[in-house]
């Protein structure tokens, strides 16, 4: 009789009840969505597969994702797409605000993809639509979670120049994992870059993905390191694998441990810290336009 080599089979990993989501409904979430396809804006909500799309469309948000939708980073966690993208609108700042306008929103977050063929890596663009919104709703508050400028300084200027109110730059994971989950980034460029803005008088904000694979000790060095660079918020969520050619989720981080990363994150001279499964860069940003700095 012949033996058959045996071929183990990975288990799937089935999420806990705590990372489950409402689906999108209701007629404000319609609303934005109509919005959203009349204008021809892409936002990350869509983009980053966001399981909160429901929740903050529902209540009349979003988060717009300008200077196209392909990045020219291929970071192992993200859902958008990658690639050379095509030649910018310069339209979209107009766009976005007229969008941001009949949404009556209060709080707008503007993100981007990486444009690193640029070389001024978008931010005149950047600069455009936060003025824009600022012309048209002077009552809208405004954050700016913005990519690596990959040390070309005067981008960063330009872009934090624009008046919003605070200035977010996800480090995504700790350092150890740089190189796998952000292979076109590094750890240190990240944190001057925060520096920088903060040295500027910006409200200084960042976002970490857990699950990943990092360990208590490093994810407390992170916010240390952060801290040390002049950072004011962060946020914690668990990363969720978006597509089978991502970065696989390695646990399931209980919504007690995020609980517990909150409390060292303040007591570690963070200002404010937003902390748990489903939290997202922007999620309740409209929170920490107010934080002291």
């Amino acid at each position: 009789m012949i033996e058959l080599p045996v071929v183990s089979v990975k288990p799937k990993r089935t999420k806990p009840d705590w990372l489950r989501v409402k689906l999108p409904v209701g007629e404000n979430f319609k609303r934005v969505r109509q919005l959203v396809d009349q204008y021809k804006l892409h936002t990350i909500c869509e983009s980053g597969n966001c399981p909160n799309m429901g929740e903050c469309w529902g209540e009349g948000t979003a988060t717009f994702m300008i200077l196209g939708n392909v990045c020219t980073r291929s970071c192992t966690f993200c859902a958008v797409a990658t690639g050379r993208p095509p030649e910018y609108d310069e339209e979209e700042p107009k766009r976005v605000a007229e969008a941001i306008q009949l949404m009556g929103v209060k709080h707008a977050v503007i993100t981007s993809v990486n444009r690193d063929e640029l070389k001024d890596r978008g931010s005149e663009i950047w600069y455009q639509t936060v003025t824009e919104v600022k012309k048209i709703s002077p009552e809208t508050t405004i954050e700016t979670l913005i990519p690596d400028v990959k040390n070309k300084w005067d981008a960063l200027y330009r872009i934090i120049d624009a008046g919003q109110e605070v200035v977010s730059h996800n480090m995504e994971t700790v350092e150890r994992l740089y190189r796998r989950v952000r292979p076109q980034a590094k750890y240190e460029r990240s944190l001057e870059q925060t520096q920088r803005t903060n040295d500027a008088g910006k409200r200084t904000k960042s976002g970490i993905m857990l699950g990943i694979g990092e360990t208590q000790d490093e994810v407390h060095k992170a916010m240390d390191d952060l801290v040390a660079h002049g950072l004011h918020i962060l946020t914690l969520g668990q990363y969720l694998q978006p597509t089978k050619m991502h970065l696989e989720v390695a646990e399931f981080i209980h919504p007690d441990q995020f609980a517990a990363y909150k409390e060292e994150g303040l007591k570690r001279g963070l200002k404010y810290v937003e902390s748990g499964p489903l939290v997202r860069s922007s999620y309740h940003a409209e929170r920490h336009v107010n934080v002291p700095i």
